[in-house]
């Protein structure tokens, strides 16, 4: 063991726990930083008290000034010449106001008295005619005298535009600097004119107009600081203010201010003559962007500029070369006018963008009206409108991506599936709607020329056709190059109303781009012309040929309801011909919105947005029969084209900039697909075609569904693509039978994890146990079952009590829970029970009865049927009814067009129809052909039928008076109103009267089914999916998935004779003996293969004899039924005659175990 090393000593002193090198060169280099730091600090201490010392001096010397040149304007008041006025007024003044003014960035009293008086004697100098007085002759002297003159009139223009930057008229006490800023404007505007120089002649006044042009041309640029102050005069405008302000300031000479400073700020742009096709002169090219920067950025321009200056503003030689300048810098000027300090006001104005500022001032400046844009207007005449087109196409796009990196959704209340809540912008954003003072006008009303018809038919027609040629019909446009800039084409209108209708969405949630969509879809000939544009290109002309042209004309269509035509059975989706699918799978849509140009995501993002704006309003007279405004094969066109873009844009990964494209495009695609399916216009195969040959297994389709599903959050504004998107959005691309199937696995996989969360309760001690008196089916059930909610998902164990009040025999194993379903349904919806009626078509389908609210819990026990109907589905139990087609939409949350009202009511909607008017067809087509289609409709005054807004309704005797809208009794129907009549009738009748009880019944159903599951249906399906296909059994498949125990075989004789009963029975006793079984009178929706347990014939031993055959007596018991088992107790009959005997009577009994 080493002995301890003795503590060693340095000779210096030191202990060996000397500092390391790297910490020793840390510490010197921490001490030298610490040195120039400390020297730093030095310097700037002793350059700050330069600077303050500097300051003291030049203020003090300031000061000095400016007392002596008040001493020298009283002593030389009424003898000043042009020479003492610059070098002994001028000069010493910007000295001291420069000093004590505009290096503080405020005006003192008395330096605004001195501003006053040096103001007044220029301006006395420059209206003298004596050359040795006015001080206009020492700006066309020697050299030496220009140069100081030019010198100081550039001074006192920026001196002057300081003065307008602190001009604020709202204020009390503030007529001492109006009337400053009117004398400083006056003398620049003097300045500026040549005409206004009295000492011009023939010698000098090519020096004079050089001087004039040298001034402007400083006006115009940054230096001069004139747009910026003009832009803060004009921000603190308020036109509502004017009588506040009178009793302070002369409104005469705030008009005054305001019109000078319009005319200096204009002035730059007269320099020279503008040509769009020549360069910009420096000159104009700097005033143009600073008015672009300045002006065209200030909130609410247009509306606190006096009216009868705007014309200033709007003139070609003014905003042309702005216009110009935006198209050939856009990218500088955006740039530029992001980094724009916006001034605090009261209308919040940072909650938008500079750009979208200069966005609609453009738009009032070039298309508003001067009369609060109520009246038609028109464009500015001699205004390049390409030129408009384009800008405002520049900056509308700007301005959309601002709002995607602001974060915004560009969602209005379009969403016609009507389960999303509204959408909320912003708190920001929100802002958007205060106002600036007591000025009422929100940013969006300021789009409101773009909404208006003039203003598209102006552009239509300046916009020239693109002439396509057999080399170029896969093209939309030619390069987007300048030359193409110069011409106006019907792409160009595209994206600007496309970039309207995304603005109008984000900006206004509550009604989004409704009136934009008002005024595309009624414009003559815009959509078809779209169409045109769209279907040469994606079909490429006549080379795309449809496979069933004249499918359409082949039905027989008509303006009646759906119930009238005949449909093919949805079952044989899946066996229509492939060739025919493919020629419906449109090639150039088949990678979805990336696969196409931006031009082309344009014309459909438009086409889409409008085209089903106008289907909300196309009743079925014009769609089927007048083929308005598209023929039924170009519609069938139209729903290919888009069937084929959402399922591959949903199938691929799509980005937010697609987003608008594709929320139009399945809207529109829902408009169609959904009168497709109340009246087929298009082939089965066209629905099926684009995901034939992609679409996925029922069990992988299904769980992709739920699993994406339960990963999107609400938040999320991306939309999500992928298999489960394409199932929730249009999933008629999965044939029927599919989708059943479908439905089943979501059932399926929300029974497993329900088991594996330990909530299934099978049969035994956890089942839901009720007793349920024969005669009172519907009120034990409603008390015993209704405060389960989704509970009742597990299992029911039925005991029934007859009509004597003796317990019926019987195990329940899910037989007797089908058999209660199936009979409290019959009863509740019954109408005689008063929950529902039948209405009034030949299918006699269910809708909720408008006295059920006045019925004692009548919404309460609405809702328990919508839970009765719940797990009917739940559980696969067919029920034998149907509901109308305009309640299961509202259950579905898809939009009831006009026309549905027919099969509620079909007398109401024969006289809504004679008052309609054909307003919106005559826009389309015109006058004549709107003439020609309506030629049946009521012609007179329709004030001579004395109606009002209001309906009248009679339930248990009393009469009910229900206004259409608030005050519609006091409100007469007249020719002006008679369509908002119509539709407010209709949306009454198929919406408001209905709500309450489609909710109520909502809410059940959705306890145990969710609303996803149930959008795999239209309206049709989802009835055939509750009650089932035909009514009628198909015998042979029957026969084919059935059991046989006990003993009989298919080849026993017992067996061979029922088979031939059942063929000679009717339907509607085959009906009655499957529910005499199974407890329910339809059969599986997908065949009986799908009868769970199977239908079984157990064979029950008799002693009747072997010649009971040919003779004798037969065997006497009653044939019985094991419901549970889905079993029939069958004797050993040996007769025909007898079986069939015996079965009749056995299921007209309304007994089951009895029997036994």
């Amino acid at each position: 063991m080493e002995e301890p090393r003795k503590q060693q000593v340095s000779l210096r002193g030191a202990s060996t726990r000397e500092i390391s090198r790297d910490a020793l060169l840390e510490k010197v280099s921490q001490e030298r930083e610490h040195r120039n730091y400390a020297r730093k600090a030095a310097s700037a201490s002793i350059f700050i008290q330069k600077v303050w010392r500097s300051y003291g001096e030049t203020r003090k010397v300031a000061m000095k000034f400016q007392e002596e040149w008040e001493s020298l304007v009283k002593y030389l008041a009424g003898i000043m010449t042009g020479e003492l006025i610059s070098s002994s007024v001028l000069r010493p003044f910007i000295f001291f106001i420069t000093c004590l003014s505009i290096r503080q960035r405020k005006i003192l009293a008395r330096e605004l008295k001195c501003m006053q008086t040096c103001f007044g004697i220029l301006l006395e100098s420059i209206n003298s005619t004596d050359s040795r007085k006015n001080i206009c002759s020492l700006i066309v002297g020697t050299t030496k005298q220009r140069r100081t003159s030019m010198y100081q009139m550039r001074k006192l223009i920026s001196l002057c535009s300081f003065i307008l930057s602190e001009c604020d008229t709202s204020h009390a006490g503030s007529q001492d600097i109006v009337v400053l800023t009117s004398l400083a404007l006056r003398f620049v505007v003097v300045l500026t004119d040549l005409k206004s120089w009295k000492i011009v002649n023939d010698e000098n006044i090519g020096d004079a107009d050089a001087a004039v042009k040298n001034f402007v041309s400083f006006m115009g640029s940054c230096r001069s600081g004139l747009y910026a102050s003009l832009r803060r005069y004009i921000s603190r405008l308020d036109t509502s203010s004017s009588a506040k302000v009178k009793s302070i300031v002369q409104t005469d000479d705030k008009f005054l201010i305001s019109a000078s400073a319009i005319t200096i700020a204009i002035r730059p742009f007269s320099l020279t003559t503008f040509n769009a096709a020549d360069c910009i002169k420096f000159d104009v090219h700097s005033a143009a962007e600073q008015y672009c920067l300045y002006l065209l950025t200030i909130p609410w321009l247009t509306q606190r500029v006096p009216a009868v200056l705007l014309p200033a503003l709007k003139h070609k030689s003014t905003l042309l070369p702005c216009l110009q300048l935006l198209l050939t810098s856009k990218d500088k000027i955006v740039r530029m006018m992001s980094d724009i300090d916006q001034f605090s006001m009261d209308c919040s104005p940072n909650a938008v963008p500079p750009i979208g500022w200069a966005l609609v001032n453009i738009i009032g400046l070039a298309a508003g009206s001067e009369n609060d844009f109520t009246h038609s207007g028109a464009l500015n005449q001699g205004l390049e409108y390409a030129t408009y087109v384009h800008v405002v196409t520049i900056l509308a796009d700007n301005l959309l991506s601002w709002l995607h990196d602001a974060g915004w959704n560009e969602k209005g209340n379009q969403n016609l599936e009507g389960n999303d809540g509204a959408y909320e912008p912003p708190a920001s954003m929100q802002e958007n709607k205060t106002t600036c003072g007591s000025l009422k006008t929100s940013f969006i009303d300021l789009f409101r020329p773009v909404c208006q018809q003039w203003h598209l038919k102006k552009l239509l027609e300046k916009s020239k056709t693109y002439a396509y040629t057999d080399e170029s019909k896969t093209k939309i446009l030619p390069p987007n190059n300048l030359e193409s800039l110069a011409n106006l084409r019907l792409l160009d209108i595209a994206y600007f109303y496309s970039y309207m209708l995304r603005i109008f969405a984000a900006f206004n949630p509550m009604i989004g781009p409704l009136p934009i969509l008002n005024m595309l879809s009624f414009t003559p000939g815009f959509l078809g012309s779209l169409w045109g544009v769209l279907e040469s290109s994606i079909f490429l002309g006549n080379s795309y040929t449809i496979g069933d042209a004249n499918y359409a004309r082949s039905k027989k269509l008509t303006g009646k309801s759906q119930v009238e035509v005949d449909f093919s059975d949805p079952a044989d989706d899946h066996q229509v011909d492939e060739d025919a699918s493919d020629v419906w799978d449109v090639e150039p849509l088949r990678r979805g919105p990336q696969g196409i140009s931006k031009d082309m995501s344009c014309l459909l993002h438009l086409f889409c947005a409008t085209y089903s704006h106008l289907l909300l309003v196309l009743d079925d007279i014009e769609f089927y029969e007048k083929q308005v405004p598209f023929t039924l094969e170009q519609q069938q066109r139209i729903a290919s084209m888009l069937n084929t873009l959402v399922y591959n844009g949903l199938s691929c990964s799509v980005g937010q900039q697609n987003a608008s494209l594709m929320d139009s495009a399945i809207r529109c695609l829902h408009l169609i697909y959904e009168r497709d399916c109340r009246h087929q216009f298009c082939p089965p195969a066209l629905w099926l075609s684009p995901a034939r040959r992609s679409r996925p297994p029922i069990a992988v389709a299904a769980r992709t569904h739920e699993v994406v599903s339960a990963n999107i959050r609400s938040e999320d504004a991306v939309v999500v693509h992928s298999t489960g998107s394409v199932i929730t959005s249009m999933p008629h691309v999965f044939p029927f039978q599919e989708r059943v199937q479908m439905f089943r696995e979501f059932i399926s996989m929300d029974k497993v994890s329900r088991r594996m969360a330990g909530e299934v309760a099978g049969p035994g001690s956890r089942s839901i146990e009720i007793v349920i008196r024969r005669g009172h089916v519907i009120e034990d059930g409603f008390r015993q079952l209704n405060s389960l909610g989704s509970r009742l998902k597990s299992s029911i164990h039925v005991s029934f009590v007859s009509e004597c009040g003796l317990p019926e025999a019987g195990l329940d194993y899910g037989g007797l829970s089908k058999e209660f379903l199936t009979d409290i349904s019959k009863a509740a919806f019954a109408p005689e029970y008063g929950l529902f009626s039948q209405t009034s078509t030949s299918d006699r389908l269910l809708i909720p009865n408008a006295a059920a609210r006045f019925l004692e819990n009548g919404i309460q026990m609405i809702e328990f049927l919508g839970r009765v109907v719940g797990k009917a589905l739940y559980e696969g139990i067919l029920l034998d009814y149907s509901f109308s087609h305009v309640f299961v939409q509202k259950l579905l949350g898809r939009y009831s067009f006009l026309d549905e009202l027919s099969t509620l009511d079909p007398e109401l909607y024969r006289n809504l129809m004679y008052v309609k008017p054909a307003l919106h067809i005559e826009l389309i087509v015109g006058q004549e052909l709107a003439r020609y289609c309506y030629g049946k409709h009521y012609e007179g005054n329709v004030e001579d039928l004395c109606l009002d807004f209001t309906v009248t309704e009679e339930s248990f005797g009393k009469r009910h008076v229900i206004e259409l809208k608030p005050g519609g009794k006091d409100v007469c129907v007249t020719n002006a109103n008679k369509m908002q009549y119509v539709h407010a009738m209709a949306f009454y009748k198929l919406n408001r009267q209905m709500l309450p009880f489609s909710n109520a019944f909502y809410r059940g159903l959705t306890d145990l089914v969710s609303p996803s599951w149930l959008k795999l249906f239209n309206a049709s399906e989802f009835n055939q999916l509750l009650s089932g296909g035909d009514h009628d059994i198909d015998v042979d498949d029957l026969k084919n998935n059935t059991r046989y125990t006990g003993g009989y075989s298919d080849g026993s004789r017992t067996v061979k004779l029922f088979w031939e009963v059942m063929n000679d029975f009717e339907p509607k006793e085959r009906c009655m003996l499957l529910k005499f079984v199974t407890s329910c009178s339809r059969a599986p929706l997908l065949g009986f293969k799908y009868l769970q347990p199977a239908f079984t014939i157990h064979k029950v031993a008799s002693d009747a004899p072997l010649w009971a055959a040919i003779g004798g007596s037969d065997v006497e018991r009653l044939p019985s039924a094991s419901t549970c088992y889905n079993t029939l107790k069958l004797p050993t009959y040996k007769r025909s005659s007898t079986l069939k005997a015996k079965l009749r009577y056995a299921i007209n009994s309304n007994a089951g175990f009895e029997l036994s």
